[in-house]
């Protein structure tokens, strides 16, 4: 059963296994646990792959760090059979399981949605995959970027060199993620009216077409490629750095047509339309970056902003971390994590604001927390000692 409503903590009391690793199914038990579940990261001896990505922090990488806050830790050696019991009861009393295997992986350690439904008919297991859980693709290794790939986002995320890149960081992931979080909160929705468990199939590829559902349903209905939207939109360096202007109105063409030096352009009937200055593209996007490089950054955004143009300076990530509107509203607090010291808490929009006292803030080192999990979830001290002894159960060492 749903526990009752707590109001920022609306998940307090339920129980999630988190069996997932990487990014995508990790973020999504990390929303769960920053609204109140109890979230415990089932993962091997030696870690969570994730957190040996990239430069170490102590246990962690800055992506195990953004994706694990308020979880507790359970090491087991899943290649056991012992291992694999111990967490087939534990989703016997969870309400909620994510694993991100390979399809026909947990089916074969007897974890997967058939077997364990069978003692917890409620159970909402979701399943975080590459290319989802059927199809000719099903058994595909996949990653963030070969999603970004197969998809067509890196196809239209051309630069100024024509080639096709991928989005430099995981957002195929982070999406995949959110989309499993809001497929839950419906499962859970359903499931307090009486609808029972169910198997949720997540996929990259589909989470990665559906942030592209603008440009897909435009690619089939012109049976190519989209046209670029409102050109000369874009980022262009100026004489100190790099600015984006946006245009949404007819007007901020005609506007911006002046403030290049080209008021001849504002109402030619050759570019008074999205659609007509699309096909003007190789023609009208060097014509604003020669201009934009004659003048500095802040100069153009006075100019642009005056206009009701959109415009922005590109900023870096520290530039965000220090500008003093994301202080002010907190999106990035600093707290201090166990063992690697000061680390940016991003806000995640609609949780409770971060407090940096509170230990859903916390990402636990590996095993940190497997003999408190197991007698929270109906472990005898005998049982635990045991597995234990058998190397099943790996803790935390100094």
């Amino acid at each position: 059963m749903i526990p009752a409503m707590n109001e920022t903590l609306p998940y307090t009391g339920l129980k999630v296994v988190d069996l997932s690793q990487g990014v995508a199914g990790p973020y999504c038990a990390m929303m769960l646990a920053q609204y109140g579940a109890d979230v415990i990261k089932v993962e091997p001896p030696y870690g969570d792959w994730i957190r040996k990505l990239g430069r170490r922090y102590g246990d962690h990488s800055a992506a195990g760090l953004a994706n694990n806050r308020g979880k507790r830790s359970l090491a087991l050696d899943l290649k056991s059979a012992a291992g694999q019991a111990t967490v087939r009861r534990l989703a016997g009393v969870a309400d909620i399981f994510v694993e991100s295997f390979r399809p026909g992986i947990t089916e074969a350690m007897g974890l997967g949605y058939a077997a364990l439904r069978t003692a917890s008919p409620d159970l909402l297991y979701v399943s975080v995959s590459g290319f989802g859980q059927t199809g000719p693709n099903a058994a595909r290794p996949c990653t963030d970027g070969v999603a970004q790939s197969f998809t067509g986002l890196a196809d239209v995320n051309r630069g100024n060199d024509g080639q096709p890149h991928r989005v430099p960081f995981l957002i195929v992931d982070q999406v995949t993620g959110l989309y499993a979080f809001q497929a839950v909160q419906a499962a859970l929705f359903g499931r307090r009216d009486g609808a029972g468990g169910r198997h949720l199939d997540i996929s990259l590829m589909q989470s990665a077409a559906a942030i592209q559902s603008i440009r897909l349903v435009e690619a089939a209905l012109e049976g190519g490629t989209p046209e670029p939207l409102n050109v000369p939109t874009g980022s262009y360096r100026t004489r100190d750095g790099w600015i984006t202007v946006a245009l949404v109105k007819e007007t901020q063409w005609q506007a911006l047509a002046r403030l290049i030096g080209r008021p001849d352009l504002a109402d030619d009937p050759a570019y008074d339309s999205t659609g007509k200055r699309a096909g003007h593209a190789d023609e009208l996007i060097p014509m604003v970056a020669a201009a934009m490089a004659t003048r500095d950054t802040a100069d153009w955004q006075a100019a642009l902003a005056a206009e009701n143009i959109l415009c922005e300076r590109i900023a870096s990530y520290t530039d965000y971390l220090a500008d003093p509107h994301v202080r002010a509203v907190r999106a990035a607090p600093e707290i201090e994590q166990a063992g690697v010291g000061a680390v940016r808490a991003i806000q995640m929009p609609g949780t409770p604001a971060v407090d940096a006292d509170d230990p859903r803030q916390q990402v636990p080192d590996t095993g940190a927390d497997g003999r408190a999990v197991l007698a929270e979830w109906g472990f005898t001290a005998a049982e635990i000692a045991q597995l234990a002894n058998d190397k099943i159960l790996h803790e935390r060492t100094a």
